[in-house]
C-alpha cells in the first residue's frame, strides 16, 4: 500500500506535493520521490520518510507547475533507491508515473517487455511494467497530435494486460496528466480542483485528506475502470473503460486510510465508529466481566470509544504512543515489529493493575505485535486480558498490494479462536464478522455492493489468482525480505 499525489498547477507545485505526501505518510515509510516538469524532468527520490528525503535545496531544484509524488512501502521491489517511485521513460515523448497497488503478473510482463518490445526494466518495481506498457501503447498509435482517445486507448491496453489492483497517476510531457483506477477499483484514487489562477489547478491523490490539506475542492472519485486526462489546455476528459464490479479493498477502512479521509464516499471515521458498534454486539454475546476498554493507538481509538459507550464500560487510554515511531504493520521484518512495539507503546500500570482489560485493535495479522502488547498489559498486573479486533480473521494472502503475502504468516491460518488466543497470550479473542465489516462500510455508501475481502475469505475479485500465482508472489516476498536482511548486515 502506497500513497500517490499528482498536480497540474499554475505555479511551482513541489511544496504542495510535499504537503500532500506528508498527509499520506501513513501509507508508506520505506521510500518517497517527487518528479516535477519545467521543460525537463527534475527528480529526487530516496529511502526513508518524506521529511527526511526532501531538503530546502531540493525544493529549489524541483521546479515546474506539474509534478508527481509518491510514498511507498514495498510489495514488489526491494529497498534499493532505484525502486522508489515515480518512474520515468523517455519514449515516446517522456512520461512519469507512480502507482498504489500490486501487479500480480509482473514477472511475465517484464519478460514480454524485454523479449518482444526490447524494453529493459531497471528495477524490481511493478509500476515500471505499467509505465512501459502504457508508453508502448501510445507509441504504437503513431500520432503527431495526442488526443484523449489516444490516451484512453493506451489505458485500455494496460487494463487488457496488467492483472492486479492499482491506482495510477502519470504525466505525459507537454500533453497532460493521466489518472486511472484498475477495472475493479480495488485501490482508492480521487481528484479535485483549485481555483488559484486564470486556469484551475487539478490534483490527484490516494486519499481525500491529501487534497483537503492542499486546498483542493470539488473532490470526486476516479471510478473503477475509469481514466481521466487533463490536457494541456486544462480540459478534463473522463471515460469509463471497463465495467467490472466495483470491489474496493475493505482494509482501507479497517487500517490504512486516515480517519479524516473519504474512500469511495465513505468517511473512514464514521465507518470505524460503526465497526465499534457492531463489534460491541459480538462482545456482548460472550458475557465477559470487563472493567476497562483500552484501544491500541491510534487506529482502534474510534471503535474502542464506541464499544465502551455501547456496553456502558469505562474507556481508558492506558497505552501511550510514541508518535515518532512508525506503523508496525508496514515494517518489513518481524524483529523490527517486535522492537518497535516496545519503543512505540508504554503502559500506564495504575490503569491496568487488577483489572479485566479489553484491548481493542484494528486487526491481528502475524500476532507478534498483539502478543507483545498483551505481555505489556500483563506485566502491569492485569487479571484478565481480552483482545477484540474490529476486522475479521486474516487468513489469506493479499495479492493487490498489502504486505501480507505469505500464508504461513497469519496467526489465524488454520486456527480456531481458542488457538489464536493461546498464540497471542490472550484470555479470549473476539473478531468482527465479515458481514458486519461490509455492513459498516455500506452504511456510508449504499451504492457499494461488492468489496475485496480476499485476505479474509480467499475470494479474489479479479478472478484470476491461481495457486501458482500465490506461490510465485510468496517466493518474490521471501527474496525481497532476504535482500532487506542482506542490506541491513552489509
Amino acid at each position: 500500500m502506497c500513497g500517490v499525489v499528482g498536480i497540474y498547477g499554475n505555479d511551482d507545485v513541489v511544496r504542495d506535493i510535499y504537503q500532500g505526501l506528508l498527509a499520506l505518510q501513513h501509507r508508506g515509510q520505506d521510500s518517497a520521490g517527487i518528479i516535477t516538469y519545467s521543460n525537463r524532468f527534475h527528480i529526487k527520490k530516496g529511502n526513508g520518510l518524506v521529511r527526511d528525503i526532501f531538503t530546502a535545496e531540493h525544493v529549489q531544484r524541483l521546479r515546474g507547475n506539474i509534478g508527481i509524488g509518491h510514498t511507498r512501502y514495498p510489495t514488489i521491489g526491494g529497498v534499493r533507491g532505484e525502486d522508489a517511485q515515480p518512474f520515468l521513460v523517455n519514449s515516446p515523448v517522456g512520461i512519469i508515473m507512480a502507482h498504489n497497488g500490486n501487479v500480480i503478473n509482473y514477472a511475465e510482463l517484464k519478460k514480454i517487455l524485454f523479449e518482444k518490445y526490447h524494453r529493459l526494466l531497471n528495477s524490481d518495481n511493478d509500476v515500471e511494467v505499467i509505465l512501459n506498457i502504457f508508453a508502448q501503447a501510445l507509441a504504437e498509435q503513431k500520432t503527431k497530435t495526442l488526443k484523449p482517445q489516444h490516451v484512453f486507448k493506451a489505458v485500455e491496453e494496460v487494463f487488457k494486460r496488467v492483472r492486479g489492483g492499482y491506482s495510477v497517476v502519470a504525466y505525459i510531457a507537454e500533453e497532460g496528466i493521466v489518472a486511472f483506477r484498475d477495472p475493479y477499483g480495488i485501490k482508492p484514487l480521487l481528484y479535485g480542483r483549485r481555483y488559484d489562477g486564470l486556469q484551475p489547478s487539478y490534483a490527484v491523490a490516494s486519499e481525500s485528506v491529501s487534497l483537503n490539506i492542499m486546498n483542493f475542492v470539488e473532490i470526486e472519485n476516479v471510478e473503477a475502470g475509469q481514466a481521466i486526462f487533463i490536457d494541456k489546455k486544462r480540459r478534463l476528459h473522463a471515460r469509463r473503460l471497463s465495467r467490472c464490479a466495483h470491489s474496493p479493498c475493505l482494509f482501507e477502512w479497517v487500517y490504512f486510510a486516515r480517519p479524516d479521509s473519504f474512500i469511495d464516499n465513505v468517511n473512514v471515521y464514521d465507518c470505524r465508529v460503526n465497526l465499534g458498534s457492531l463489534l460491541a454486539d459480538e462482545i456482548k454475546k460472550h458475557e465477559l466481566k470487563i472493567d476497562i476498554v483500552v484501544p491500541v493507538p491510534d487506529s482502534a481509538r474510534d471503535a474502542a470509544i464506541e464499544i465502551a459507550r455501547k456496553l456502558n464500560l469505562k474507556y481508558r487510554e492506558a497505552l501511550v504512543k510514541n508518535r515518532y515511531i512508525g506503523r508496525t504493520f508496514i515494517m518489513p521484518s518481524d524483529q523490527k515489529r517486535k522492537t518497535s512495539v516496545q519503543q512505540k507503546l508504554n503502559p500506564i500500570p495504575s490503569e491496568l493493575k487488577d483489572k479485566n482489560v479489553l484491548l481493542v485493535d484494528d486487526s491481528i495479522v502475524r500476532g507478534n505485535t498483539s502478543r507483545a502488547i498483551i505481555d505489556l498489559v500483563r506485566e502491569c498486573g492485569a487479571k484478565k486480558v481480552y483482545f477484540a479486533a474490529y476486522s475479521p480473521p486474516l487468513r489469506f494472502p493479499c495479492v493487490y498490494g498489502i504486505d501480507m503475502q505469505t500464508k504461513t504468516e497469519f496467526v489465524a491460518r488454520d486456527a480456531d479462536l481458542d488457538q489464536i488466543a493461546k498464540k497471542i497470550g490472550a484470555d479470549k479473542v473476539i473478531y468482527q464478522t465479515l458481514d458486519s465489516l461490509k455492513k459498516a462500510v455500506g452504511l456510508g455508501n449504499k451504492d457499494l455492493k461488492n468489496f475485496c475481502g480476499a485476505c479474509f475469505d480467499g475470494i479474489y475479485p479479479t478472478g484470476d489468482v491461481t495457486s501458482e500465482i500465490l506461490k510465485e508472489i510468496e517466493k518474490e516476498r521471501k527474496i525481497a525480505r532476504e535482500s532487506q536482511l542482506e542490506l541491513k548486515f552489509h
